[in-house]
């Protein structure tokens, strides 16, 4: 393998060119128009220009991908996450342009990708999953039906997809007709399938992934687990490994039936199974994610590992070089997803011009991003401007780190996810493990957090004057 295309942008883009190149490959980037100057396309060693702003115009074009990498003589395309990373139908036209896809083979993306295949496919192991129908319906006497003898609360959600589109919780039978239409309509426009699936809500989960690891010769680890409770809208925002909740028999549980999930898939490459944890302790089969994670970094800190370098060596026909019991977990870590977003305003998007971008240095502090000073963050694409990743000893070690990382931290002139970042490890509920994916719900105070930052905005001016008129003072004194 001597040269990769990285079908993707910004941060994972740049992040899966410096293994490549470490590893002695060169790398060749795609870009939108508004992308021409960013980071991830000065860094490769070819660039191409794939078309306008808008995804379906540029990034979303695979048949144009492959041409274009198909011109360039590429060895395989690295999909990145996001875009196209678990789109079926552009893995196998990958594999049928005889270009390697550094993924799953495509039909485990497409098993997993349907929600209710994958449950199917998973029964067979005896995984605990959530009651539910087990298949999916768009007819309302049906979901009403189902809905009454699981029981309120019940959780709607789109067959075709995830990110918290077409998913609506339902608490009684008098919402579910109104909660069904907007659920299905909303997974047709954001997927071009409007069916669903019906099953029970829990209510107060942990949500737990496994990453795992597996080769083409039916070798499978997993890399431990990691911690995704702290969401909004059903999204990441802060993530760590391990979990504080976690003993180490439960760990080996449900880290061997992340293994068989693995194996109902004929699965290859890196992959994420995803787990709903109940507050008794019991855990469910919630989605397979056949890519990179957004938050594989936490793993990588805590096993040692390059999770892409291990990648490319699985794609280029590798055997795995460690078993499970030679996988040690040392340490801890803690992953911000520092979003353009305004945390003090429901996390609306908060779009702009970096007008000053410093970033924070030091031991066991790591930051993956695809922004420089002076640059937009464009609307058409996800706001996420850096991932911050802090490594300790244990868990206080690395909570403590990222305090200090997210200070250190100078982004000027876009709100971002940092203060509340800050909040959320300075947080009680958090530091001793005492929350779930209702966090923002039940602790995050916005006015506090606004009273926080008025408070240092009040503390930074009144040094600032202090520093002119010291300043002052010295000009007028005579020598």
């Amino acid at each position: 393998m001597r040269k990769i295309l990285i079908a993707n942008r910004g941060e994972i883009a740049l992040r899966i060119m410096k293994t490549a190149k470490r590893m002695g490959i060169k790398t060749v980037a795609i870009y939108s128009t508004i992308d021409r100057n960013s980071p991830h396309v000065l860094y490769a060693d070819e660039a191409i220009h794939i078309g306008d702003n808008p995804s379906n115009k540029s990034y979303l074009l695979g048949d144009k991908i492959i041409e274009k990498a198909v011109e360039s003589g590429v060895d395989a395309i690295h999909p990145g996450y996001g875009f196209l990373s678990e789109n079926e139908q552009f893995a196998k036209a990958v594999e049928d342009h005889n270009i390697i896809f550094i993924g799953p083979g495509h039909h485990a993306i497409k098993m997993m990708g349907d929600k209710l295949a994958a449950k199917e496919a998973v029964k067979k192991f005896d995984i605990p999953m959530v009651p539910g129908i087990d298949r999916a319906v768009t007819d309302l006497d049906i979901a009403k039906k189902t809905a009454d003898q699981i029981g309120y609360p019940v959780l709607i959600k789109a067959a075709a997809g995830g990110g918290g589109k077409g998913m609506r919780v339902v608490k009684s039978s008098k919402d579910i007709e109104s909660q069904m239409e907007r659920a299905i309509s909303e997974a047709q426009s954001a997927f071009g399938d409007g069916s669903v699936f019906v099953e029970k809500y829990v209510g107060s989960p942990r949500h737990i992934e496994f990453q795992i690891m597996a080769d083409n010769y039916g070798n499978i680890i997993h890399l431990f687990e990691r911690e995704c409770s702290i969401q909004r809208r059903h999204q990441k925002v802060v993530e760590e490994a391990p979990s504080s909740l976690l003993s180490e028999e439960l760990r080996n549980t449900m880290g061997e039936a992340a293994i068989k999930v693995a194996k109902a898939c004929d699965y290859r490459g890196a992959g994420t199974v995803e787990f709903l944890m109940d507050a008794d302790m019991n855990f469910y089969f919630l989605e397979m994610n056949t890519r990179l994670q957004v938050e594989h970094p936490v793993t990588e800190f805590i096993t040692g590992l390059d999770l892409v370098e291990e990648q490319i060596k699985i794609a280029r026909g590798e055997k795995l070089s460690l078993d499970q019991n030679s996988v040690q977990l040392n340490g801890h870590a803690l992953e911000l997803r520092v979003y353009a977003e305004d945390s003090m305003n429901n996390f609306l998007p908060n779009i702009g011009t970096l007008s000053r971008y410093r970033i924070p240095h030091g031991k066991n502090i790591r930051l993956d991003d695809g922004y420089k000073e002076g640059m937009e963050i464009p609307i058409y694409y996800d706001p996420m401007i850096s991932k911050l990743i802090t490594y300790g000893s244990d868990r206080d070690e690395a909570i403590q780190l990222m305090i200090q990382a997210i200070d250190s931290y100078v982004i000027e002139g876009v709100e971002t996810t940092l203060p509340f970042g800050k909040y959320v490890c300075e947080d009680t509920a958090f530091r001793e493990g005492h929350f779930d994916t209702n966090f923002v719900a039940n602790f995050f105070d916005p006015d506090a957090l606004r009273m926080e930052k008025e408070k240092e905005a009040e503390i930074a001016a009144l040094l600032a004057l202090k520093l002119y008129r010291k300043e002052e003072t010295q000009l007028r004194t005579p020598n």
